[in-house]
């Protein structure tokens, strides 16, 4: 799930927040594999590296073994 906040910068509508909830499910055992790859990925990923300093984003995960 995204969701974003926009306020009024100098009087002008911006786009300040970016909070993305990742909900998966991984296999049994590779929980540290899938929080260091949550941990490292505005760092590839196109989206945020275009925004990175221009707008804040949060990631949380729910991770759920199966």
């Amino acid at each position: 799930m995204v969701e974003g906040d926009i306020e009024a910068v100098d009087r002008v509508l911006r786009i300040t927040t970016i909070r993305v909830r990742y909900e998966l499910r991984i296999p049994q055992g590779k929980r540290e594999a899938a929080e260091r790859a949550l941990a490292t990925y505005e760092q590839k990923c196109p989206a945020a590296t275009s925004v990175r300093g221009c707008i804040a984003i949060q990631t949380t995960a729910d991770i759920v073994e199966e």
